[in-house]
């Protein structure tokens, strides 16, 4: 589900490259036009190293860069309650400067974005969830690779945390929330999520007040417990061999070593997402012209088996732009909404199912109803043959798209190891949409949709 898009502010790291390193890159993805455009076969090594860490490679040698994304179970679902959002400010201020080490002087955040820009490569980290996610992109020149990852190496381990530029970046983020307020989307999104989730972590979000809570004290407390090398899922792409892979890994996590005994027992357990037990309406009064509805539930964790088929099911019900049912009866057929979409957003637990549209005040009422029959018909009868085949045609003449740059394969690779699927998974997505019935799809969305236990907000409509 959204977090709200926050702006920069929200201090996602910044990646700079030089101008020159800029239009290398160019000129060489232009020469890899040879990169074919469907992999065939994508092989994806695995094998774990002395810390504890799973390493996930895939060797893609068309461009000389290698991706790597280093991922922990270090997401918001993490945070203590009383300090919403020290994930994201733990993650956030990891680009914001390094400390001393072994002789290797302190960089603020301005030396540090210049020595990644002398490099032509970058590093980074944000949080979701579920995860904290480190990312370095480099050239595989000898030269530029081993200062990359001795950077990227130290920026991981040794995050300065300095109080005086937390205290800015924290003016800056209360800033930006509180001026969401003043968006009928955020009140929508916020009142979805907590309707949805209660009291689990997937229901909270951070607030002016839990940021004034949170110091870097607790921001080096949260980096220790959680970013340790027994429990880092590492997915490497790019033009190097799995020895190489394996070294850059290592050189990698080394600085985090120390706290490798101390810190991996077994990590609390987070309670299961309840379903609902009841129907929730919330209509909140806001002057806007466009009233915001969402409707929706807690849905499926990204592991689960009917996840193809409610794929398929929803580009049929709302995924599938002008062609999907919800545009046409709400849209096509009575001209209620500009637009509207459904989606299921999977995550380690199950993540939210919403249907949203934006429509006049007057016409939120009606479009309401229009939506959940919609969505109550198709949960009973599902699909017809004809609107599946359409869907499986459209998904699998997309797939390519998936995979036609290294990035997407980076983030397809670390999607398998973060959610521990088949390593082939890749090699048969295709035939897991094409061996899909009408039935697969209709059973699957009466196993996990149920439309009369659903929550609905509406915000600028009039109750």
């Amino acid at each position: 589900m959204e977090r709200m898009a926050l702006m920069n502010m929200k201090m996602n790291t910044t990646r700079t490259m030089s101008l020159k390193s800029w239009r290398g890159l160019v000129l060489l993805a232009l020469a890899a036009a040879v990169l074919p455009s469907a992999r065939a076969a994508l092989p994806i090594a695995h094998w774990q190293q002395p810390s504890g860490a799973q390493v996930y490679f895939v060797q893609s040698p068309a461009l000389p860069m290698v991706q790597v994304q280093i991922d922990f179970d270090a997401g918001n679902r993490r945070d203590p309650p009383a300090l919403k959002g020290l994930a994201d400010a733990t993650a956030g201020m990891a680009s914001k400067g390094v400390r001393e080490e072994a002789g290797q002087p302190a960089l603020d955040e301005n030396q540090l974005g210049e020595a990644w820009a002398d490099l032509g490569a970058g590093f980074g980290a944000s949080a979701t969830a579920d995860r904290t996610s480190y990312e370095l992109r480099t050239l595989t020149e000898p030269r530029l690779l081993d200062a990359a990852v001795a950077l990227a190496a130290r920026q991981l381990a040794r995050p300065s945390f300095a109080p005086s530029v937390w205290q800015r970046e924290r003016e800056q983020w209360t800033s930006a929330l509180r001026e969401a307020e003043t968006r009928p989307g955020t009140h929508a999104s916020r009142a979805f999520r907590q309707a949805v989730y209660a009291d689990h972590p997937y229901g909270q979000a951070e607030t002016p007040e839990t940021l004034q809570r949170i110091g870097t004290a607790s921001m080096q407390a949260f980096h220790e417990r959680y970013i340790v090398p027994c429990r880092a899922k590492v997915s490497v792409v790019g033009a190097v061999d799995r020895a190489q892979a394996d070294a850059i890994v290592r050189r990698l996590l080394a600085g985090l070593d120390a706290r490798r005994e101390a810190s991996c027992a077994g990590l609390p357990d987070i309670a299961p997402v309840a379903p609902l037990a009841q129907a929730v309406r919330r209509d909140i009064r806001f002057d806007s012209a466009q009233a915001q509805v969402l409707i929706g539930q807690p849905g499926i964790a990204r592991s689960d088996p009917d996840y193809f088929a409610l794929t398929a099911g929803n580009y049929v019900l709302g995924g599938g732009g002008f062609v999907s049912r919800l545009m046409q009866e709400v849209r096509e057929k009575r001209g209620l909404t500009y637009g509207i979409s459904s989606s299921f957003s999977p995550a380690l637990q199950a993540g939210p199912f919403a249907v949203a549209l934006q429509t006049r005040p007057d016409q939120a009422a009606q479009a309401l109803d229009v939506a959940t029959g919609v969505i109550r018909d198709f949960v009973a009868q599902g699909p017809t043959p004809e609107e599946l085949q359409a869907a499986k045609d459209n998904l699998i003449g997309g797939f390519p798209l998936r995979l036609d740059s290294n990035a997407k394969l980076l983030a397809n690779v670390a999607n398998i190891a973060w959610n521990g699927l088949p390593l082939d998974y890749l090699e048969t997505w295709t035939d897991q949409i094409a061996r899909l019935t009408a039935d697969d799809v209709r059973a699957a969305f009466q196993r996990h949709l149920q439309p009369d236990r659903m929550v609905t907000v509406t915000v600028g409509a009039q109750p």
